[in-house]
């Protein structure tokens, strides 16, 4: 008996292990992406000078959003790649090319040292972070989905995106602690290349990690492992699929990029609040979405992924204006964290049954791939453009609630994918021959 205890305690910390090791990618990726969101006013000063802040301003929100476009290229292609060669070896190569556009981004002098060249390379580095994360992210959670022990996929699988909200956490808390120690014109001239610069130093440390998995049983007892031309036709022949994928997504990136990467700058720019507490918002949404994620997951393994994805989408279609109009109506700190924490709640409650819901639903040979594919499409058309969105949203209505328009029309999308998904259950998808 106590033989099998301690197998069992010696389980689970590997499970534990190979979890932080492979979420760790995870973590860099969204940490890189929240600092650009949050130093947005910073960044277009220093590379994107226009006429306007507002012009200034939207140039820096495209080029974010620009990275978002490379990356249903990054699905496919290194998709297709860790589909072929293993989940350990693919996540190293995606590791690697994130960490190229983070390093970039960091060394770019500003505009007024090196003309036009500046903004070209720093829209590189975005377009070297957007190809990576195109696959990383499902790299991430299809490994967690094929280590997880049955019956608690979804627990495991929420540990994905629960390691992006601990980097959300780090980089509001470094934020938070520059804005204590440094001027506002020391932020704006050299203090914002400093959490990105941190993010650079722990690449080593990730790479350490990431070089310590191990592949997945699953995926080694496979034995056909599909060409790139093999990928396309899988893909190709089940695109309703993806297309529905794509739009189950658009709940879960419009919710976050809006809490997180665009609640900061939404505080500061619209709202009028002090920096100082648009961070700490944004840090602690980070841990409450923290908590709800894992929730989600194991609620939905007891209970079904479909009661979940309909009940939070209903949530937000009704409640993500209301709430909005009410912060706009009277700003406050407080007012902020419980709005934003209302959004928290529903994003972290349906994200938890999503994740593990796509796995789910991809043709097993491509996995990956598919994933990747319709998380990308979804990030690029919805999630990565919810900062310009919204900026464009306000400035044009006057409304300074009208992103919960936005919001509210990604959850119907979700709505209504997971309609179409779960009509008669899950089908069982065959590859193309």
């Amino acid at each position: 008996m106590q033989a099998s205890n301690l197998g069992a305690k010696a389980s689970a910390r590997s499970k534990a292990g190979a979890v932080f090791r492979v979420t760790s990618g995870n973590f860099l990726e969204q940490f890189d992406f929240f600092l650009f969101g949050f130093y947005a006013t910073q960044i277009a000063s220093v590379f994107f000078p226009a006429s306007s802040e507002f012009a200034s301003l939207m140039m820096t929100f495209a080029v974010f959003g620009a990275g978002f476009l490379m990356r249903p290229l990054g699905a496919v292609i290194l998709g297709a790649y860790i589909d072929d060669v293993g989940r350990r070896k693919g996540l190293i190569v995606t590791l690697s090319i994130m960490a190229s556009g983070t390093i970039l981004i960091v060394l770019v002098p500003g505009y007024e040292t090196i003309g036009l060249l500046a903004p070209a390379l720093v829209l590189i580095g975005r377009l070297l972070q957007g190809f990576s994360a195109g696959a990383e992210l499902g790299g991430v959670s299809v490994y967690l989905a094929e280590m997880a022990p049955p019956g608690k996929k979804g627990f495991f699988t929420s540990w994905q995106s629960a390691s992006q909200q601990v980097a959300i956490v780090v980089a509001a808390g470094l934020g938070f602690i520059l804005n204590q120690t440094l001027s506002t014109s020391e932020i704006a001239a050299w203090g914002w290349r400093v959490p990105f610069a941190i993010g650079c130093m722990i690449v080593p440390f990730i790479f350490l990690l990431r070089r310590k998995l191990e592949e997945t049983q699953e995926f080694q007892q496979r034995r056909h492992r599909p060409s790139m031309r093999e990928v396309f036709n899988t893909l190709l022949h089940n695109w309703t699929i993806v297309l529905a994928g794509m739009l189950m997504v658009a709940m879960t990136t419009t919710a976050f990029y809006l809490i997180t990467v665009y609640a900061p700058t939404f505080g500061k720019s619209v709202l009028n609040l002090s920096t100082s507490d648009a961070l700490l918002v944004t840090l602690l949404v980070g841990v409450s979405n923290f908590i709800w994620l894992p929730i989600g997951g194991a609620i939905s393994d007891r209970i079904g992924r479909r009661p979940l994805l309909v009940g939070m989408t209903l949530l937000a279609i009704v409640t993500s204006y209301p709430a909005l109009s009410y912060l706009a109506q009277a700003p406050s700190f407080a007012h902020m964290l419980i709005v934003l924490l209302w959004l928290s709640f529903m994003y972290g409650l349906y994200n938890g049954a999503m994740i593990p819901a796509l796995t789910e639903i991809m043709p097993v040979e491509v996995r990956v791939a598919g994933f990747s594919l319709a998380y990308s499409l979804a990030t690029a058309v919805f999630g990565g453009f919810t900062p310009a969105i919204s900026t464009a949203l306000i400035h044009m209505s006057g409304d300074k609630a009208a992103p919960g328009y936005w919001m509210s029309f990604a959850a119907a999308c979700a709505l209504g994918a997971t309609l179409f998904l779960y009509r008669r259950g899950t089908p069982q998808l065959r590859p193309a021959m």
